[in-house]
């Protein structure tokens, strides 16, 4: 792992290995702000029980990027869950600067990025805190197919490498930390409209009929927009109805 070129708001803490970055910063975040300040970054070359969203396995191998960020903004929960959004749009900004021209980069709802349509990265949000409370932290964990990905996946995946691109752990992480500031800060002193707006812009699937698969059944309908809040807008027959959490399936896949 060479040691990444990063601005001086991030505390790097990079380990070989570890069980998951995001338990890791985690437990570093529990300790408090003075220990753990707003900005500590745990950076792992590899994870032994990596996870994604809704507690499922994330494979982890050695040289693809895994990364936790301790964050502190001082927001409620339900404004905080909208840093999924800014890091969306911090990827994909890192990627296409990475990028060579012939390669699309795209979002999908609500935390995947895409590379030529299959997905390349994920984002997880955690923090403990109950509804409506403002959170004493937040954990933004980034994984990112470099070097490999995972074969038997419900929704396609791929890796940098994969797809000819030469860039490493090291350059995306450098390329990510520097567009998670911009937008952070963004999103700080404009609120989520600027977040949203760009999200949208860059996002796969808006104006199409998508599946989304819930907890205990599956919905077809038109994807028509975000909410103020980042919930997903479905038409169905003419009925909007608003997803919070949900994995989506593009029906021309």
């Amino acid at each position: 792992m060479a040691t990444p070129k990063l601005p001086s708001v991030y505390n790097l803490i990079a380990l070989d290995s570890v069980d998951s970055t995001n338990a890791e910063a985690k437990r570093l975040a529990a300790r408090g702000e003075d220990d753990t300040p707003d900005g500590t970054l745990v950076w792992a070359g590899e994870q032994t029980a990596g996870r994604g969203r809704r507690g499922r396995d994330w494979d982890s191998p050695k040289g693809n990027l895994y990364c936790s960020l301790v964050l502190r903004p001082e927001v409620p929960i339900a404004e905080a869950s909208q840093l999924s959004f800014v890091a969306g749009l911090a990827v994909f900004d890192a990627l296409a600067a990475l990028s060579e021209p012939g390669h699309e980069v795209q979002l999908k709802w609500p935390n995947d990025i895409l590379l030529n349509g299959k997905k390349v990265a994920g984002i997880l949000l955690e923090a403990e805190t109950a509804e409506d409370q403002t959170p004493p932290w937040l954990v933004l964990g980034l994984g990112l197919n470099v070097g490999s990905h995972p074969q038997d996946t419900d929704f396609p995946a791929t890796s940098l490498r994969f797809e000819g691109w030469g860039s490493t752990d090291t350059d995306v992480l450098e390329a990510y930390c520097r567009r998670f500031l911009l937008w952070s800060s963004r999103w700080l002193d404009e609120g989520f409209a600027p977040v949203r707006k760009n999200w949208l812009w860059h996002c796969r699937g808006q104006g199409e009929e998508i599946s989304v698969r819930l907890e205990n059944e599956t919905i077809t309908g038109v994807f028509r927009d975000l909410d103020e809040e980042g919930a997903l807008v479905l038409d169905q027959d003419g009925k909007e109805r608003l997803i919070t959490a949900g994995d989506v399936y593009f029906t021309d896949a």
